[in-house]
């Protein structure tokens, strides 16, 4: 890890009580901002994730949609991914590091977030050998909530496309609402 100063090295994090109070919009983002968000499964990463860069036109790189582009386009590091993937493992953290480094590697001009990575010790390691990281979003949301979001989510496997029965539902029930695919 590079040697930095504690007050440099420090990445603010907002806590899951302010996010109801968060106000996107008050003046522009500088130059290479980059932001990370992170909390678990059903927490409303993504849902947060689509307004920030819709708001500030912000390049989005999410883990999961990266690993399904390449498994799409069956590059070296989707093949890989599929492996793992097929036989019920995590993908490793050097594959999700080249994964990451590489789609950032052309958007040094460009205001980013990040999106399910890093999930690692390892993974943070790489990404703050590389890029500086702005802000970090913890979401942290309680169980119950959560446990009733999942309930309720659909996801379309190939394209990643999530549905939720009480806020997203898909125009029919069960069915993908472009491929019509079943969820």
């Amino acid at each position: 890890m590079q040697n930095k100063s504690s007050e440099q090295r420090k990445t603010p994090v907002i806590p899951t009580d302010v996010i109801p109070d968060l106000r996107i919009g008050h003046g522009p983002i500088e130059a290479a901002f980059a932001l990370r968000d992170r909390g678990r499964p059903g927490s409303g990463k993504r849902t947060l994730a689509l307004r920030i860069t819709k708001h500030f036109q912000l390049k989005t790189f999410s883990s999961g949609d990266l690993i399904r582009d390449n498994m799409r386009r069956d590059t070296e590091i989707g093949v890989l991914a599929k492996t793992f993937m097929d036989q019920g493992k995590l993908i490793p953290d050097d594959l999700m590091i080249r994964l990451l480094l590489q789609a950032l590697k052309n958007v040094t001009q460009y205001n980013w977030l990040l999106c399910g990575f890093p999930r690692t010790l390892a993974q943070a390691e790489a990404l703050d050998r590389v890029h500086q990281v702005h802000l970090v979003m913890n979401l942290n949301v309680p169980f119950e909530v959560i446990r009733q979001r999942l309930k309720a989510r659909w996801v379309h496997p190939a394209s990643g496309r999530v549905y939720n029965l009480g806020f997203n539902p898909p125009k029919v029930v069960g069915v993908e609402d472009v491929t019509g695919e079943p969820l």
